[in-house]
């Protein structure tokens, strides 16, 4: 029997969907005690067998699916349009940019009391000033009485670059800086502690020596130790250099002290273990193990401010130099100049 050809379907506007789709769908085994979010999926997997939908229904069926989808875009289209014209009648986000303006009162300068500024030692008002921002750390504060922090500023910058010539006249390797080179700021880094406080505002001390130094500056002075033993004996030794800052040592008569209490105030940030390469039963262990070599001493107000301060503080700093001078010689040694500490450090 010839075959017959099929009647051309009527041209259709929307777009073509395989018939495939909605004929042939089963339901997967795989989701046979679930239910599915596909709404038609959900409509073929409910037909009975042997039997078809109608190609108008099919039809019918994805039309309404598309304009449903488009219907719910419009509205959300809708939505976004109402809410920008909501947002431009209350002004949208044109507050965010409003300035905001917080008036401090600037407060009066404290009376001199008679005693004029000088480069030569810090007035008293320098002292107050510190004492006012302990009681009130915070920015608030500081704002309303800047004025006063800028002349306590100006006080200490220029006892600063005064007393660093006659720091100078002690140990000659002593350059002069500007002020700004050699002065803590007083704002604290706040990232990493647990103390809110903005700034620093005391804790007068008297030190010197290598704090943190780069590795091979370690590695060099932790050399020095291990081959000069006596050097090191001899400067943290010297009597003057114990009772200003090992007093404990002091009052000793046994060299080892004045070691075993240098190790103990530098014991921050040491090694736990020993070095490479250095024996446990090495005598010098403990020097070995530090990665700061420091001294240092807190000092009363009394020694910062006033007159005569810089020739006390020059007595407390004059023990420091042959240390500090030992240190320069081991990480920065100057060819120019005779090595003072090699006659009679000979290896023990």
């Amino acid at each position: 029997m010839p075959l017959r050809k099929r009647a051309a379907s009527s041209v259709i506007d929307e777009p073509r969907r395989s018939r495939r789709i909605s004929s042939t769908v089963k339901k997967s085994n795989y989701f046979k005690d679930g239910d599915s979010d596909d709404p038609l999926t959900t409509g073929v997997a409910k037909k009975a067998k042997g039997k078809s939908t109608p190609r108008g229904k099919r039809r019918e069926v994805v039309e309404d699916d598309i304009s449903d989808e488009y219907q719910e875009e419009d509205t959300a289209d809708q939505d976004e349009e109402h809410d920008e014209e909501e947002e431009h009648e209350d002004g949208g986000d044109q507050d965010d940019f409003a300035t905001k303006v917080t008036v401090v009162k600037v407060q009066s300068l404290r009376p001199d009391g008679g005693v004029e500024y000088r480069d030569d030692f810090l007035h008293k008002n320098t002292s107050l000033f510190l004492k006012d921002l302990k009681a009130h750390n915070e920015r608030e504060w500081l704002k309303s009485n800047d004025r006063e922090f800028r002349r306590a500023q100006q006080d200490w910058e220029s006892f600063v670059m005064s007393f660093t010539s006659k720091l100078s006249s002690l140990d000659f390797t002593i350059p002069e800086l500007p002020a700004r080179d050699v002065i803590f700021r007083i704002y604290r880094d706040t990232r990493f502690s647990k103390d809110p406080t903005p700034y620093k505002p005391g804790n007068c001390y008297v030190g010197g020596g290598l704090w943190h130094p780069e590795n091979d500056s370690v590695y060099k002075i932790r050399e020095s130790i291990d081959e000069r033993p006596r050097r090191w004996r001899r400067i943290l030794n010297n009597p003057d250099l114990k009772k200003q800052f090992l007093p404990d040592a002091s009052k000793s008569s046994d060299p080892e002290e004045a070691l075993k209490a240098f190790a103990v105030r530098n014991k921050e940030n040491a090694m736990k273990a020993r070095p490479k390469g250095i024996p446990a039963d090495h005598r010098d262990l403990a020097l070995l193990k530090l990665r700061n070599y420091v001294l240092s001493k807190k000092v009363p107000d009394g020694v910062i401010f006033g007159p005569g301060s810089q020739d006390k503080l020059v007595e407390i700093f004059t023990p420091l130099v042959p240390f500090v001078s030992l240190l320069n010689s081991i990480v920065r040694p100057d060819p120019n100049v005779d090595g003072e500490f090699d006659s009679g450090d000979d290896n023990e």
